[in-house]
This record gives structure tokens, sequence and C-alpha cells, in this order.
């Protein structure tokens, strides 16, 4: 199979567009001044709240004109952001604010995405497991187990599509999926700066590798062993009230066997990738007002090239065993592209601490003595990356706890214990708290789970996920 017929024609026309804004607007910005947050009002905050509010109630109340039109209303809200920044402020300033949203955080998380979804989808597990509360149980074990080592994204991609056909036949089955997105997407990631965004910020900012896995350890197998029990649980009660639907839709015929080999060897190319940018300085480029720095964007490349390989290389019979879609991720990609946009000004607010719109909230983290509130970090941060992307949120506490990793990992280790448990765990609490909650939730979707919406989600993590956190707060940051 050639390169030219696997690439989707909007991946090509993405990567263009991208390389086209770069060398149009970059002249412009060589000047720019960084967006002053503590000058912002209330109304910055709108739009990301429109999208916040568009993705919660659309499903629901519209569900065919939100499946039509999401990019249309995630440009909506973006533009809304994009217009003022223009018309408000200087040219410079506006292209520095949308080249730091896009070109650092944006263009690498998305590519980041696709690499490990495409990769992902060539690996294939044939053969059929049956759902049943034993198998469930070690599916989602293994799966929170590769989280820290292939990152949330790359196990999700690779255990989702098992998991749901081993349970394709059950008369319930959405619960399964959402402690899948609880333990593989989120807290599984826990344990390496390879496992979740915000860890790997950390990792790049000078934080050791191991130091999550040394401080992170206890926590992550409290609540991975409390919710596999809990579900084990859940799941046998429902197993023997409903039992199984017949005929099933993916009936045994083979023994189980793993294919897409060339595609595990992919996985190992992305994360060495990772690792090489985080290890080595090669200097900066100036683009849209920011600098860039050459190795992320070589490890961008990376990410291009290794979606590129696995396209070639992946037999199409593993893509059709695993009901390979772009779907998932071109909703990824048009949503997160808005919530990136629109996101701006609160992090700007944000970054203002005492000066800007949410003192009130920065003022929480420090108690009575000045000293930091460890539960307070805890609470804020994952609060936060529930609802705002957790990678930049996690940065907006490390810098607020002072931004020294060196202080952060010795004197400060509780604090920053608390900041990163509270932006990865807290990522499940909505699916837009963490990128593959989404994918996970589109890709139930679409094998005909029914999953519930945003709300309904959000009361299962609430019901399942605060009393541990409350738990987690008295034993270990008090």
């Amino acid at each position: 199979m050639s390169i030219h017929a696997a690439t989707p024609l909007h991946i090509k026309r993405a990567l263009l567009s991208v390389l086209s804004l770069i060398m149009i607007l970059s002249p412009q910005a060589a000047h720019a001044a960084e967006l002053d947050g503590a000058g912002l009002a209330f109304p910055w905050a709108l739009p990301f709240l429109g999208i916040l509010l568009s993705i919660a109630l659309f499903p629901l109340l519209a569900h065919h004109f939100w499946e039509r039109h999401q990019g249309k209303i995630a440009a909506f809200w973006a533009a809304l952001i994009i217009i003022p920044l223009f018309a408000l402020h200087d040219a410079g300033t506006a292209v520095a604010a949308l080249g730091h949203a896009m070109i650092l955080e944006y263009i690498p998380f998305i590519l980041l995405l696709l690499a490990l979804y495409t990769v992902a989808g060539g690996i294939v597990l044939r053969g059929n497991l049956h759902g049943s509360p034993a198998v469930n149980t070690g599916l989602l074990a293994t799966g929170t187990a590769l989280a820290s080592f292939t990152g949330t994204t790359g196990a999700a991609m690779v255990m989702i599509r098992p998991l749901l056909r081993a349970n394709d036949d059950r008369k319930r089955n959405a619960h399964v999926v959402i402690f899948f997105i609880f333990l593989v997407a989120n807290i599984g990631g826990s344990l390496t700066p390879l496992g979740d965004p915000p860890l790997f910020l950390g990792f790049l900012r000078g934080v050791d590798f191991f130091w999550t896995t040394e401080h992170l350890l206890s926590e992550t197998l409290f609540l991975s062993a409390v919710l596999l029990g809990l579900f084990f649980v859940l799941d046998t009660v429902i197993y023997r009230r409903d039992g199984h639907s017949k005929p099933d839709p993916t009936p045994d015929r083979l023994p189980l066997k793993l294919s897409g080999r060339l595609n595990i060897v992919l996985l190992g190319v992305i994360i060495g990738a990772i690792l090489l940018s985080a290890s080595t300085e090669l200097g900066t480029v100036h683009i849209l007002g920011v600098d860039a720095e050459i190795e992320n964007i070589l490890r961008d490349l990376v990410m291009v090239a290794v979606t590129l390989v696995s396209l070639a290389v992946t037999p199409k019979g593993d893509r059709h065993a695993n009901t390979f879609s772009w779907d998932p991720i071109k909703e990824v990609a048009k949503l997160f592209a808005g919530i990136f946009i629109t996101i701006i000004p609160v992090l700007a607010m944000l970054k203002a601490g005492g000066a800007g719109l949410f003192a009130p909230i920065v003022a929480l983290v420090t108690d009575a003595s000045g000293d930091a509130s460890n539960p307070a970090y805890f609470w804020l941060t994952g609060g936060l990356s529930a609802f705002l992307d957790n990678a930049p949120t996690y940065l907006v506490f490390f810098e607020l706890a002072g931004g020294n990793p060196q202080i952060l990992m010795n004197e400060g280790a509780m604090t920053l214990t608390a900041i990163s448990a509270g932006a990865v765990f807290m990522g499940a609490l909505t699916y837009i708290g963490n990128a593959p909650n989404f994918m996970i939730y589109s890709m139930a979707r679409r094998a005909r789970v029914r999953m519930p919406g945003f709300f309904g989600y959000m009361l299962w993590s609430c019901t399942i996920l605060l009393p541990l956190f409350v738990i987690l707060t008295f034993v270990f940051y008090m």
C-alpha cells in the first residue's frame, strides 16, 4: 500500500496550510509582546465557556446538527478570540499569542495524538474475547499498566478495540468504557513523563524522569486497585442480570493473535523521539512570534513520518479488523483547535496571578502563614484540568509554586506531587479533561455503545472518583 493512497487528503492539506501560515506570518511577529492577563476582563473567558457548553449540550439537544457542524461551531468560538485579539492588541502580540498556542502547544499535541492513533490503529489483537467480569478487569488492568510506557493515548488506542469487541454482545456495556477512561486514559499514565502530557512538560522543565514514578506510585496503586475492584463487583452484578445478547456481532472464529508488530516498533520510535527531544539542545527558530526549539520541531516531524510509515506498512486488513476510521481524530483535532485558541486569555488571566481576574483562585493555593496549601494545589490543578487542557494547567500551577524544579523536587516535593496528581487524575472527570477521553467516547459511540452525554458522564465520574480524591487528600496531601 503506497503512502499516497493511504494518506487522507485532509492531513496533507492541514500540513501544507500550517507551513504556509508560518512562512507568511512569522516576519510580522519579530518583536511581539506577551499577552497581559492582568488587563483582561471576564468577557474574554466567555468563548471558552461557550465551546465547553457546546460540547456538553449540543450532543444532547441537537445531536445531528452537532455531528454535521461541530467544526464550524468550534471555529465560531475561536473567531470570538482571534478577531478581538487583532482588533484590540497590536499585530505582534496577537500573532505571538496565537503562535504560542498553535506552534508550541496544539501542533505538537495533535501530531503526537495522530501518530499514536495511527500506529495503535495498526496493532490488532485478532480473535474475540468474551466480556466477562474477569476478562474485562484483566483488559483494564493491562491497559492501566501500559499507559505509563506507551502514553495514555497509545494504551487507549491499542486496548479499546479488543475491549469493545469483547463486550459488543453485552446488553449494557457503557460502564466498561467509562472505567476504561478512568484507568487507561488517565490514572494509568501517572508514573512516567511518557504517560501524560502534563508530566512530560514537567520533565522538559527539569523534573527527573523517575521522580513521578517514586512520588506518585502509592496514589496510583491505591486508585487503580480500588477502581479495578469496584469495577469487578459492578460488572459482575450487571453481567449476572443481563448476560449476553445473541448473536454475537464478533463470534469466535480464530484464536487470539497479535498482528501489526511493525507498529509496535513505531511506538518505540515515538517514545525515542520524545526522549531525544528532551535531552538535546539544537537551538531555536523564530516562528509566529515565539521561539520554537529545533529539537521539538524535529520531534514533530518524526511524528508525521511515523504516521506516514505506519500507513504505508500496515495491511488494509489490519486496519479493517480494527474498524479504523479517521473520524475520532478529526473530531478531536477540530474541537481541541477551538479549545487551544479560546483558552489563550483564560491562561493569561491565570498567569497574572493576584493581578488578574482569577486572583481569588490564586489566593487559595497559600495558607494563612503564606506557605503552599497542598490540598488546594491538588484540587485547583485537578478541577481546572477537568475542563481546561491539563498540560497548560499543570504549567500554570508549576509556575505558581515557584517554577524551580530542584526546589519543587526536594523541599516542595509534596506540592509538586499534588500538582502532578491533580493534573493527571482529575483529567478523568470530564470527556475533555484529557484528549484520549474524547477519542474513546467517539469510538465507543461509533461502535454503538450507548455512552452517556457530557453531564451523564460527569455523574458517573463525580460519584465514583470524587470520594476517592477526598481520601487521597487526607492520606497524602494534608
